[in-house]
């Protein structure tokens, strides 16, 4: 995720997001730059045209157009805000998680003690992986052999980490460690993992229906290799420069859409799951030192 300072006019005008913009859009920009430019040459110059301009269409096209891209934009960033509120969670469940152990098992406990605070941890990552389709372990602090190839072998890696932590629970009760009482407070974060992936499961394995981004591409291409007809013959070849960038502007919301709607990936505008790993992980390492 970008850090910025929303601030600072200058940096954000001429920051490198912008850049990559127009890199991942040059295809596209080129495209529609070429067919106006031909667009211009075939009207003023070899069929030499003189029709009266004409924007109305487009003006009334132009608000459908804003309505789609403002329901587009905001489709995506309530899966994004959404996805950031349920690692919010985690991280508020993995400091009482690691709260109610650090109070609940004595310190002489000691393997059991660890055996937490690492899992606490590998859960997280383990969430981090699983969302990024991802079957790397490196990050996971796996020194059981017998619990690494537990892992390994799994194929949904966030359930047997929580499996994992519910059968040590179980252990501790039968061993009265702990109390009932203090096995049901437990339950409630150990639970709440389960949900967590679940909403952000949910988010990534449903896309925005096929047909309605389909038609709003569609939309911003017609559109975009339609507006000259409406400039050609009353400003000449100032039509290129400003169909690009009107092309520029409405194309850019819809791929800042679609790099938001999956807030789990590695895309510069995608949630900042590795800091706050580290962030979870040191919190944890802290409260049960």
């Amino acid at each position: 995720m970008i850090q910025y300072n929303p601030k600072s006019w200058f940096s954000l005008l001429f920051d490198v997001y912008s850049r990559y913009v127009i890199k991942s859009l040059l295809p596209l920009i080129l495209f529609v730059g070429t067919f106006t430019t031909i667009s211009c040459v075939l009207v003023l110059e070899v069929f030499k045209l003189d029709f009266a301009p004409t924007i109305g269409l487009h003006s009334i096209l132009g608000i459908v157009l804003g309505l789609f891209l403002v329901l587009r934009t905001n489709t995506a960033y309530d899966r994004w805000w959404e996805g950031r509120k349920q690692w919010g969670q985690l991280v508020n469940d993995t400091r009482a998680l690691a709260m109610k152990i650090n109070a609940f098992v004595p310190r002489e406990e000691e393997e059991h003690r660890e055996f937490f605070r690492k899992m606490i941890g590998n859960v997280v990552v383990a969430m981090k992986e699983h969302l990024r389709d991802s079957i790397l372990i490196g990050e996971m602090d796996l020194s059981d052999e017998e619990i690494k190839n537990i892992v390994v072998k799994s194929k949904h890696r966030p359930n047997i980490i929580s499996k994992l932590m519910y059968e040590r629970i179980n252990v501790l009760r039968r061993e009265d460690i702990i109390t009932a009482d203090q096995l049901f407070l437990i339950d409630k974060e150990i639970k709440s993992f389960s949900n967590i992936i679940g909403a952000c499961e949910r988010i990534k394995s449903t896309p925005i229906p096929f047909s309605y981004s389909m038609f709003i591409k569609k939309f911003l291409l017609v559109y975009a290799i339609t507006l000259p007809i409406g400039f050609i013959t009353a400003i000449g070849y100032w039509t290129i420069p400003l169909v690009l960038l009107a092309f520029y502007f409405l194309i850019s919301i819809e791929l800042i859409s679609e790099e938001i709607e999956d807030p789990f990936g590695n895309d510069l505008n995608d949630l900042p799951l590795n800091e706050l790993t580290v962030k979870i992980r040191r919190n944890i390492n802290e409260i049960m030192k």
